[in-house]
């Protein structure tokens, strides 16, 4: 029985060691390269998940932790000392940092794991826009700082290569070539072998690669420093913004020359634009998420929503939707007039169409929350601050400060968003029933938006929920 007992706790010890062995490969693994390196990585981590049951089952092992509330939070273990290395931190403000559990510490290996794994998971990624949603879903996740850190040095190795091997410039040619069809970036075009076009948008490229891996590694913070970070790097895009218009003018008019039943206008100017839009959007959005906005608040940040922000970003889509479909005809037609063979036409799923429709959601659902503060700011149930030092429009002009640096679209001052919004304009003025109504509205549109949404994985069985009757079960379809 003694001998089984001591077999126990070697297993227990070799089980830590060898976990920690293995933690630390995938770590150094992480500094490499080579993309392998990533391959790696996974397989590591589904033998580190496996050595947590073992040491989840041997908890009860060793010395047990006692509880002295002299010490404060920190457990007392013979030969661990929590405050060694105090001397040793920078002399900031002392951070309150509690030794946690062994039950809780092998959850958090779990949830670090699966973190890493998800992580592993941004090298099957080959568009640049479908990597900046996957940083933004990650971050979305307020995940710990080493699991960020492995994103980002998975993301630009040495800040040089994504993914150790595709240079950035590539990867913003591929993303124009895939959202707004640029006539300069197609092999059938005129432009395309032209050297002065060809410096044109190598330039212009070049100039895009220092703000979007500004923007990628901006969510590489946590999630208060990412919303200050965002405000700031608008000034950024907004110069490039201006750098696009004109090289859109430059390449128009040689374009022009060649090929006038082609134009190369808003193309790349378009495509800023979205981005710009993007970060805006996302700036306000996370000011819900922060708690940062006042109830009294509310309505104008959903009105610059839905009224503004949303409206271009639909605008703006529909504009590259539009520019995709002009450059699918005229390579068509290319095609047509080489072969004599008649094609049959395929529906083509539009690449921007989900995006338009979830736009178009989130609107909406803007909308409905505008109207509804409203109604409630007439039936007296949001209550006002007595605005001494300062008032409405100082708190206006705070919340859309970022938004001045940049032109397109033009900020919206405080008196043409009272002139707008004003409910006086119509005859007779709604009242709060109606606004309510209204609402609904609103809100059951955006709800009908998303219903109708096609699911892409259709093999997602349902599920089956028996809590609420223990014969009838709720069905869901994911």
């Amino acid at each position: 029985m003694e001998a089984l007992f001591k077999h126990q706790q070697c297993l227990a010890v070799f089980s830590r060691v060898k976990f920690t062995r293995v933690l630390l490969t995938v770590l150094i693994a992480f500094t490499k390269k080579e993309t392998s390196a990533v391959a790696e990585a996974q397989k590591l981590m589904v033998q580190a998940a496996d050595l947590l049951s073992a040491i989840h089952n041997s908890l009860h092992h060793g010395i047990q932790a006692q509880n002295d509330t002299t010490k404060g939070d920190h457990p007392i273990m013979m030969g661990f000392e929590p405050l060694v290395n105090q001397r040793l931190l920078p002399p900031t403000f002392p951070r309150y940092a509690k030794i946690i559990k062994r039950e809780e510490m092998v959850n958090y290996f779990a949830r670090l794991i699966d973190r890493i794994k998800t992580v592993c998971e941004v090298v099957n990624l080959t568009n640049l826009h479908c990597i900046l949603d996957f940083f933004c879903e990650f971050s979305e996740q307020s995940p710990c700082v080493l699991s960020r850190s492995l994103l980002q040095t998975t993301f630009l190795v040495d800040n040089k290569k994504v993914f150790g091997t595709h240079l950035m410039q590539d990867m913003v040619k591929d993303a124009l070539r895939s959202f707004v069809s640029p006539p300069v970036l197609s092999p059938k075009c005129c432009l395309y072998n032209n050297h002065q076009a060809k410096d044109c948008i190598d330039s212009f490229v070049t100039h895009c690669v220092r703000p979007f891996c500004s923007l990628i590694q901006i969510h590489g913070h946590n999630r208060a420093r990412q919303r200050d970070k965002l405000g700031h790097i608008l000034e950024e895009f907004a110069t490039l913004q201006d750098e696009a218009e004109k090289v859109d003018a430059a390449l128009h008019t040689m374009l022009l020359k060649q090929e006038p039943q082609r134009q190369h206008l808003a193309c790349l100017g378009t495509w800023v634009l979205y981005h710009n839009l993007r970060i805006m959007i996302q700036y306000l959005l996370s000011g819900f998420e922060l708690e940062l906005y006042s109830m009294h608040e509310y309505y104008y940040i959903y009105w610059y929503l839905s009224e503004f922000l949303y409206a271009w970003l639909m605008s703006t889509l529909s504009r590259a939707d539009g520019s995709q479909m002009a450059e699918e005809r005229i390579m068509e037609e290319q095609q047509k007039g080489r072969s004599s063979k008649k094609t049959k036409k395929k529906k083509k799923v539009r690449p921007l169409s989900r995006e338009i429709t979830m736009s178009q959601a989130y609107q909406n659902m803007c909308a409905g929350m505008f109207k509804t503060m409203v109604a409630f700011d007439m039936d007296g149930k949001v209550r006002k601050p007595k605005f001494e030092l300062d008032s409405e429009q100082v708190r206006y002009e705070h919340r859309f400060a970022p938004f001045n640096s940049v032109m397109t679209p033009p900020p919206v001052h405080y008196l043409q968003f009272k002139e707008m919004s004003d409910l006086n304009k119509y005859s007779p003025p709604p009242q709060s029933p109606e606004l309510y109504v209204a609402a609904s509205k609103h809100f059951q549109q955006a709800k009908m938006i998303l219903e109708n949404i096609p699911n892409p994985d259709h093999e997602v069985p349902p599920e089956f929920d028996f809590s609420a009757h223990k014969y009838f079960p709720v069905v869901k379809l994911v």
